[in-house]
C-alpha cells in the first residue's frame, strides 16, 4: 500500500467531469498523480470538507461520520484497492469496540469520510500502475484549478436554497 494525499478536487475538461486527485507521498514511489472520476455531490463533498465549509445541515457524508463515531468505531484507514473495467473500488477498514471490518465503498465516499474524519487514505501499487501518472512538478497549477472548483462549489452552496430540490 502507498500512503496518498488527496490534493482537491477538480473539473476535467472537455467532459466537465469532476475527479479527484490523490498525490503518492511515499518517497519511493516518486511524485505520482492518481486521478479517480467521481460524480458532483461527492465533489462538492470532498470539496467543502478540505475547505472546512460547515453547511447548514448535515450533507450525507456528514451524518455518516457522526454516526461512526457516535457508535464509538473508528476508520483506520481508507484503501483503494483495485481498478477493474475502468471502476475504482475502495475499502473502509474500521475498529469497533467488538471487531475489525473492512467495508467495501466507492472511492469518492471514502474520501470524503476521510477527509471529514482525517483519516489517512492509501492505494495498492497495482493501481497506481495502472492508473497512476509521474506528476510533472505543475503544482501550482493543479491547485490553482482545484481552488476555481471549490469556489464555485462554495458560490453554488451560498445560492442553494432548499426549493431548488424539490
Amino acid at each position: 500500500m502507498i500512503p496518498m494525499d488527496v490534493v482537491g478536487v477538480r473539473v476535467e475538461l472537455p467532459s466537465n467531469t469532476p475527479i479527484v486527485l490523490l498525490r503518492s507521498t511515499d518517497e519511493s514511489t516518486g511524485p505520482l498523480m492518481l486521478p479517480i472520476f467521481i460524480g458532483g455531490p461527492e465533489a462538492t463533498a470532498i470539496a467543502m470538507a478540505q475547505e472546512g465549509v460547515e453547511p447548514p445541515r448535515p450533507m450525507t457524508h456528514d451524518l455518516f461520520a457522526e454516526m461512526i463515531e457516535s457508535m464509538s468505531v473508528r476508520i483506520e484507514r481508507v484503501v483503494i484497492t483495485e481498478l477493474r473495467e475502468k471502476t475504482f473500488f475502495a475499502e473502509l477498514h474500521t475498529r469497533g469496540p467488538q471487531d475489525v471490518k473492512v467495508i467495501s465503498a466507492r472511492p469518492s465516499d471514502a474520501i470524503a469520510l476521510a477527509v471529514r474524519l482525517d483519516v489517512p487514505v492509501f492505494a495498492e501499487s497495482g493501481v497506481l500502475d495502472e492508473a497512476g501518472f509521474v506528476d510533472d512538478g505543475d503544482d501550482e497549477e493543479i491547485e490553482s484549478e482545484a481552488e476555481d472548483v471549490v469556489e464555485e462549489f462554495r458560490d453554488f452552496i451560498n445560492d442553494v436554497n432548499p426549493e431548488d430540490f424539490a
